[in-house]
């Protein structure tokens, strides 16, 4: 039945439209890692709050930083609504709150409470903003 499909015009024009939407997928995800690339900012350095604090840690998930950012900027969009969505966790993290997925919080469990104090945790959500976000670095 596949094949039939394949060999209609229709399953043609459906599999040209498939192979065009993964090029598309491919190229944005080249395009933000091309914008990624270089644009560590200067804050976000070895010794800054951000990578004491969270870097170090989260290298040991199999999931990185950059994915979780992505999920919060699809959930929340805007710089303020992402800031504030992750204040509320870090401070009070719960699985509701939490968008990882239920296996990797099965896995590795629910994060701990940030222990920062309130400039340095607002200092490290604004790092992880600046060194994740999408706004004016893709040409």
């Amino acid at each position: 039945m596949a094949d039939s499909k394949m060999k209609s015009g229709y399953g043609k024009r459906k599999a040209e439209t498939r192979k065009r939407k993964i090029r598309h997928l491919v190229l944005i995800a080249l395009l933000l890692e091309g914008a990624f690339l270089g644009s560590i900012p200067a804050h976000a350095n070895k010794g800054s709050v951000y990578q004491r604090n969270c870097v170090a840690c989260h290298r040991r998930l199999p999931v990185s930083l950059d994915k979780f950012f992505f999920n919060y900027l699809l959930k929340y969009s805007s710089e303020r609504r992402v800031k504030s969505a992750l204040y509320r966790f870090l401070r009070y993290p719960t699985k509701k709150k939490a968008l990882a997925s239920e296996e990797l919080i099965r896995q590795y469990g629910l994060m701990p409470k940030s222990g920062l104090s309130d400039t340095d945790l607002r200092s490290a959500i604004d790092i992880y903003w600046e060194t994740y976000k999408v706004f004016g670095k893709i040409k």
